[in-house]
């Protein structure tokens, strides 16, 4: 008998100690605006995230002026609804009890992510490739990939040496850094036109690693969990993200990578726009530091000649051959199948079909008339995808 209650006793201690320890894919402390959006984002992207709130609660400050998009505006939206707030342009003010019932409802509807509240870590350190906190309640959370957002205490801890004030990139064509952004719209220096590099959320050799220096931003929060949850679905090194699978899974969460503001999120060629724009075969106008991709306007020949050839070696014969000062929507299909290898005809027929229904194009199509920038990103997009290009870390086209 003693024997067995022995036996029982080892079982049930070795039962609560594996109890005690999580292993998430992904690890957060903080409660801010930053630690709360990595957290969504990495459990929306399909990995186990555990956020550890170090309170009862959340402590979001208002939310900051520019471009909202992916959760940032997803939050907005919530508490209009929550106060029962109709005009979609009025600004909000909430205070913390607000922001804390509207996002306690939605975190618990958000599948594999864990809250830990009225808690704090004691120790934290390395552990092979991946990290080890233990925490005051008993628990020891080992995840594979750990954000940080802005912790000196944790920096210390785990001899992190973190930048701080990690700028925002201005939108600027001469330099290629553009291309790399998984974030944009911040507002900076009196403008939306700004980007964020996702090199800038990793710090060469610190591996599983992705530091957030700014808490209150929820842009950069959402970039950093998609990063941290890429490295932590498939089981590698953060430094072997992958820049055009994380800024894709940005997208398909309606974050804008680019920072269009004439261009909202609700635009039915939005997604072609920013997955367009991103690459710089069509530059949007910078005016007053803000960024217009002008949808509308037409294209010219000399306008896309030079970046569609940079992506593509074969759009040079095309465009060697090609003599006109506009490009038609005819033009536009043909040197698409050329360079892309598609068939003409049936390629026309597609588009046909697609014009108003899946495309949702306003306008007639008139294969003869000059083709608009919306048009033509819609149709790159769908049939030429200069975004499957791949670059280096400075934005650089590699082929």
């Amino acid at each position: 008998m003693k024997r067995y209650l022995f036996l029982s006793f080892l079982l049930f201690l070795t039962f609560t100690l594996k109890a005690q320890t999580l292993r998430p894919d992904v690890f957060i402390v903080g409660n801010g605006n930053a630690a709360v959006a990595a957290a969504i984002q990495a459990a929306q992207s399909n990995v186990k995230t555990t956020l550890l709130l170090q309170s009862g609660g959340f402590d979001i400050v208002p939310v900051q002026k520019g471009l909202h998009s992916g959760i940032q505006a997803a939050f907005i939206k919530k508490i209009k609804d929550f106060k029962q707030i109709k005009d979609s342009v009025a600004d909000i003010s909430f205070d913390k009890q607000t922001a804390n019932e509207v996002l306690t409802k939605w975190a618990d509807s958000i599948k594999n992510l864990t809250i830990i509240k009225n808690a704090y870590w004691v120790k934290a350190d390395r552990s092979g490739n991946g990290w080890v906190f233990k925490l005051n309640d008993g628990k020891t959370v080992r995840p594979k990939v750990f954000i940080n957002v802005a912790d000196q205490k944790l920096n210390t801890a785990l001899k992190i040496v973190a930048p701080t004030n990690v700028p925002w990139n201005k939108l600027d064509y001469h330099h290629t850094i553009y291309k790399t952004s998984i974030a944009a719209g911040k507002w900076m220096d009196a403008g939306t036109a700004n980007t964020f590099s996702l090199y800038q959320l990793l710090i060469p050799g610190q591996e599983n690693l992705v530091y957030v220096d700014d808490a209150q931003n929820m842009l950069l929060g959402q970039a950093a969990g998609a990063v941290a949850a890429y490295a932590g679905f498939f089981n590698l090194k953060t430094s072997e993200s992958n820049l055009k699978k994380i800024q894709g899974e940005l997208v398909g969460f309606k974050l804008n990578v680019m920072p269009f503001a004439d261009i909202k999120l609700d635009d039915p060629n939005w997604k072609a726009i920013q997955m367009v724009g991103l690459t710089g075969v069509l530059k949007a106008s910078i005016v007053n530091g803000e960024a217009y991709f002008n949808a509308q306007q037409l294209i010219g020949t000399e306008e896309i000649k030079q970046p569609i050839k940079d992506h593509y070696y074969k759009a040079q014969i095309w465009f060697d051959d090609y003599k006109s000062d506009g490009i038609t929507i005819a033009a536009a299909l043909d040197m698409i199948c050329y360079v892309g290898n598609k068939a003409p005809e049936s390629t026309k027929k597609e588009v046909e079909k697609k014009w108003k229904g899946i495309y949702a194009f306003k306008t007639d199509l008139d294969f003869n008339r000059q083709i608009s920038r919306r048009e033509l990103a819609t149709l790159l997009q769908d049939y030429m995808p200069p975004f499957n290009v791949t670059v280096d870390k400075t934005g650089k086209i590699l082929r």
